[in-house]
């Protein structure tokens, strides 16, 4: 069993180690050789130089997977492997990407018989143990071919993938996943910090996340992980309140007004990250001074 990874980060790392725990040989390749070599030298899996090396060590037809950042990485790896690739060959895009692009990208690779799929995975960096949830998109006998593959990186053989549909379908549905997760995360952080905020009640709060993932409505695994760091004592006064944003989420709201479908929550648990970023400071500066000049009201310093 041949595959090979592109784009060794915590994610493709860990799948290729999951591969080959599976049975698969993984043939792996980096920006950094030294990185691919490693993985190679803990997993049994074949280190390679550059794109070339590395398809030449697939047998045909190819299975080559990319975990690459979205856009411009993943787009210069695409154009730089679409000469060099061979009709029946098939191209994975396993990372995040915006699914316009997939469906294009599969229409750029059928002109030259290259069968393209793309692959929503979720399950962080807990994957290598637990499995990854994959969507996948793209014709069905390239999913027949994957499959073997897709059986190994899932929870079981049985569970925890799909063929969604067509190509696109995959990171869209991956896409609407991690907007829907925004807005667990979000109504997780709210409920707590309203419970933080009731000092008089001098509530556990590690003590709490604990009860209700048994039984209660709200169980999930978001749950367990947040009941697992408090119960260590995390020291949240170390942490910053900022809150990175993927493209996933932006994308998953862009769709909403696209469709005309009301996605409120999922739109603001987007705001609310960006605010944490600090993209709000202007607008709240221009609040203070608005309210000075009607009301006279004072103006914090910074």
């Amino acid at each position: 069993m041949q595959i090979g990874i592109y784009g060794l980060g915590k994610m493709g790392a860990n799948m290729a180690r999951r591969l080959a725990r599976g049975g698969a040989k993984p043939a792996l390749l980096n920006r950094t050789f030294q990185v691919a070599l490693s993985l190679a030298e803990e997993t049994g899996g074949l280190a390679c130089e550059n794109e070339q090396a590395w398809l030449d060590s697939l047998d045909a037809p190819r299975i080559a997977w990319l975990m690459l950042p979205a856009g411009e990485a993943t787009e210069a790896a695409i154009q730089s492997l679409l000469p060099r690739l061979k009709a029946g060959d098939i191209l994975v895009n396993g990372a995040n990407g915006y699914y316009q692009d997939a469906q294009r990208h599969a229409a750029l690779l059928a002109q030259k018989g290259v069968r393209f799929m793309d692959a929503g995975v979720s399950g962080g960096v807990w994957g290598l143990e637990n499995g990854y949830a994959l969507m996948v998109g793209g014709e069905k006998a390239a999913v027949a071919a994957l499959e073997p593959y897709l059986k190994i990186l899932a929870p079981a053989p049985d569970q925890g993938w799909l063929h969604c549909g067509p190509a696109g379908s995959g990171h869209f549905v991956k896409m609407i996943h991690n907007g829907i997760e925004y807005g667990m995360m979000q109504a997780f952080a709210e409920g707590f910090a309203l419970m933080q905020g009731k000092s008089e009640f001098n509530l556990d709060l590690a003590a709490i996340a604990e009860m209700w993932h048994h039984g209660s409505v709200v169980r999930s695994w978001l749950l367990d992980l947040t009941a697992a760091f408090l119960a260590q004592g995390a020291d949240l006064d170390a942490v910053q309140p900022v809150v990175a944003d993927s493209g996933e989420g932006r994308w998953t709201v862009l769709e909403s007004v696209y469709q005309g479908v009301p996605a409120p929550v999922m739109s603001l648990a987007l705001m609310t990250r960006f605010d944490s970023q600090g993209k709000a400071d202007f607008g709240n500066k221009m609040l203070a001074k608005m309210r000075q000049a009607f009301g006279g009201h004072a103006v914090r310093k910074s």
